[in-house]
């Protein structure tokens, strides 16, 4: 394949790479995404997902937030997949100096990767908006209506919500991380996803790799552009 055996010489030569990831990352570990055929946006529910995950709806319907959060957003049996692991790989050699991710799912750290900028945070973690103490996801899981701490506050997931911002120093990271690239792959996003999505505008490196299996708004400026699955092409390289 010749798009496998141009990325092959891009990763070869690079030593600054930062992985730029979204929701096609994780699908190949069986977790819906939002936008796709069989997402999460295409899914009868009673409100749209997009009103349900927003800080407005979590205040006031927190219960239905739950409801909804506990069955689409946990997916705590879902494994790394051949994408997260040779990112892994990629750190351990020196060749990769981050991984932005959309995602919240923390399968970048169980398959080892150690400088992860979670944009969106992370449904690992949780914390109580009274006291602030964390909970694991299990908790979340395992509970039943509204989720609350010992000292009797509501528990929220670390996760950002529609109407809220992203965390700065996250952001701080990531930028730097980008600016800093010799190689920024894009992976698994259509780069629809504002303000995440304008990071990329930071990189100033000489190669700029895009996978996704639909077209995005960056798709020109790429020196090279595979319309593939991210693990399947990873899984090659």
């Amino acid at each position: 394949m010749d798009d496998i055996r141009k990325l092959s010489e891009i990763i070869e030569r690079s030593h600054r790479i930062v992985f730029f990831g979204g929701a096609g990352v994780s699908t190949e570990s069986g977790i819906p995404d939002f936008r796709s055929v069989d997402g999460l946006y295409n899914q009868e529910w009673d409100y749209p997902p997009e009103t349900i995950l927003s800080r407005t709806f979590f205040e006031k319907n927190t219960e239905e937030f739950y409801r909804f959060y506990r069955a689409k957003m946990l997916c705590l049996d879902a494994k790394p997949n051949p994408a997260h692991l040779k990112l892994a790989q990629w750190e351990d050699e020196g060749r990769l100096i981050g991984v932005v991710t959309q995602n919240i799912d923390g399968l970048h750290q169980a398959a080892g990767s150690k400088k992860v900028f979670e944009l969106h945070g992370s449904v690992l973690r949780n914390y109580c908006t009274k006291c602030r103490k964390f909970y694991d996801a299990e908790f979340i899981l395992n509970s039943e209506g509204i989720p609350r701490c010992s000292c009797g506050g509501i528990i929220k997931p670390d996760v950002v919500l529609y109407e809220e911002s992203l965390d700065d120093d996250t952001i701080t990271g990531a930028v730097n991380a980008i600016i800093n690239a010799d190689t920024l792959i894009i992976g698994g996003t259509s780069l629809n996803v504002y303000p995440a999505a304008g990071l990329i505008r930071y990189f100033r490196g000489s190669d700029l790799v895009i996978i996704n299996k639909s077209p995005t708004n960056m798709d020109s400026g790429a020196d090279l552009l595979i319309c593939r699955n991210i693990g399947e092409v990873f899984s090659q390289v």
